[in-house]
């Protein structure tokens, strides 16, 4: 039982999951159905992600031991060995992959770019330079597009959108986090907000950019006839709620306020993705006139 808890705790299973219902929300907006295939997609994303999990934290377990939010992980502890992690991590990403792999190609190649830029390019740069976001950005935005990928086996306009959408959210989310874990991060060699100043208004000004970029980009699947006009009017109003959040911590630059945006991040991004799903129109429905 203590070597079981190590383990989640290495690999993350919680974040893990929220990393698959997007993909879930990305495979059900593109049109799939199949049980089999959901159960493929849901196995394979939660290993292959708790596959990145692990490593980031076998590649970092020397500077864990310097945070305090991250100290009394399993390696830092000597609840496992690297040597067991690094089992552990390769079981999941093969087994991950290949479930991944019996989808499609495109799936699996889409698991394996997601672990390597996170693992081997992400995580280095990390103490190197505030631009480690901007790459962390491409895997963290890689679910949704391949839940779509996963039912169209091909790489389309609508898995681009997705994959967008969680794009910008990443930056107002993850700098969020990065605002409120500061000091934290600072003692890990750690630098990751926008501005050199750390929590400065230059550095709350980026966010407050993109959580406004957020709201032309929540409205795409809708501006593209994908979705009807729910989409309109509640992707309005909650990247408008989400934006509020991000202008209160420009007001201030307290991180109380980075810690209420931080906390909306995760609740507004499942609900643009389902929002999606449940709003999606039928276009073999939608009468020819529609186009022109």
């Amino acid at each position: 039982m203590h070597k079981l808890k190590a383990y989640f705790a290495l690999t993350k299973f919680r974040l893990s999951f929220l990393v698959v219902i997007s993909a879930i929300s990305g495979y059900l907006f593109a049109g799939g159905s199949d049980l089999t295939d959901l159960i493929y997609l849901s196995l394979g994303g939660m290993l292959v992600t708790a596959a990145s999990n692990g490593s980031n934290q076998i590649w970092e377990k020397e500077l864990d031991k310097l945070m305090k939010r991250t100290e009394k992980r399993p390696l830092p502890l000597g609840h496992l060995s690297v040597k067991e992690a690094l089992i552990i991590v390769g079981l999941f990403l093969i087994v991950g992959t290949y479930l991944l792999y019996l989808i499609n190609l495109k799936s699996a190649v889409l698991g394996i770019f997601a672990f390597i830029s996170y693992v081997f390019i992400y995580t280095p740069l990390k103490r190197i330079t505030p631009w480690a976001v901007f790459v962390g950005a491409f895997p963290g935005a890689i679910p949704p597009m391949l839940g779509a990928i996963a039912f169209t086996g091909e790489f389309g306009l609508m898995p681009g959108v997705l994959f967008f959408v969680q794009f910008v959210w990443q930056f107002p989310h993850f700098w969020a986090i990065a605002w409120v874990v500061f000091d934290d991060y600072k003692a890990g060699g750690f630098s990751l907000l926008p501005s050199k100043g750390g929590r400065d208004k230059a550095s709350a000004f980026q966010i407050l950019i993109y959580s406004l970029a957020l709201i032309p980009f929540s409205l795409l699947p809708w501006a593209l006839g994908w979705t009807n006009y729910w989409t309109l009017i509640i992707a309005t109003l909650i990247s408008a709620w989400f934006f509020l959040y991000a202008y209160k911590l420009f007001q201030t630059c307290e991180t109380k306020d980075a810690k209420k945006l931080m906390f909306a991040s995760f609740i507004y991004l499942p609900i643009i993705q389902f929002l999606y799903v449940f709003d999606k129109l039928d276009i073999t429905e939608i009468h020819p006139s529609f186009f022109y």
